[in-house]
């Protein structure tokens, strides 16, 4: 991928340079600029085009690799000074060469039930987009890709725990695992608290 980048400048670099080796030279043909202009926008698009599709590109087979089926198991903490709870997860993950869409949902007997959704947009290694988990609404994520961890952070629709902050991984483990955790700040104590840890198996 490197050596196509390297190509398309190399293809266009005498653009970037006509105008300066024009000015050496002293010539004076007015006539030559607007090809030089037309040549150049044309080369920064094609650039821009070429830098595009390489970034869209990077996280396809990443992104394809967390599709599919999702079980597992994990523990929940509906705030951070409550008991934990064992869960049990179920999960379907649709994805496209820029995009994930986690649709799922975690019970523990007749103690807890709670739909869990994720959707990111991708541009490039960047992340963004909404999560319903919570249980006050719609929050909004941001973040970046990591090697195999997607790190977010979560911004509330209401407070919770104090404020409207905490943190959010989605991480490729192995070949046929992921893993959620979610993590959030004790307004007590400060320290950071795993709210929800789930990890799956490709079923």
């Amino acid at each position: 991928m490197e050596q196509s980048r390297s190509a398309v400048v190399h293809q266009y670099s005498f653009l970037i340079d006509l105008p300066r080796q024009t000015a050496t030279r002293g010539l004076k043909d007015e006539n030559m600029n607007p090809y030089i202009a037309q040549s150049l926008s044309i080369a920064i698009s094609s650039l821009a085009l070429f830098s595009g599709s390489i970034a869209h590109a990077d996280e396809a087979p990443f992104l394809k690799s967390l599709a599919g089926s999702w079980n597992g198991k994990g523990t929940v903490k509906v705030r951070v000074n409550a008991p934990t709870i064992n869960v049990t997860c179920r999960f379907k993950s649709d994805t496209t060469a820029a995009s994930l869409s986690l649709d799922g949902k975690c019970t523990s007997l007749a103690i807890f039930s709670r739909v869990i959704t994720a959707d990111l947009k991708a541009t490039g290694n960047r992340y963004s987009g909404s999560y319903v988990g919570a249980g006050t609404g719609t929050a909004g994520l941001g973040g970046q890709r990591s090697g195999d961890t997607i790190n977010l952070g979560i911004t509330w629709a209401k407070e919770v725990n104090g404020d409207r902050k905490a943190q959010m991984t989605i991480e490729k483990v192995g070949a046929s695992g992921m893993r959620l955790t979610t993590v959030d700040t004790d307004p007590k104590t400060g320290k950071a608290v795993v709210t929800s840890r789930i990890d799956l198996r490709r079923s």
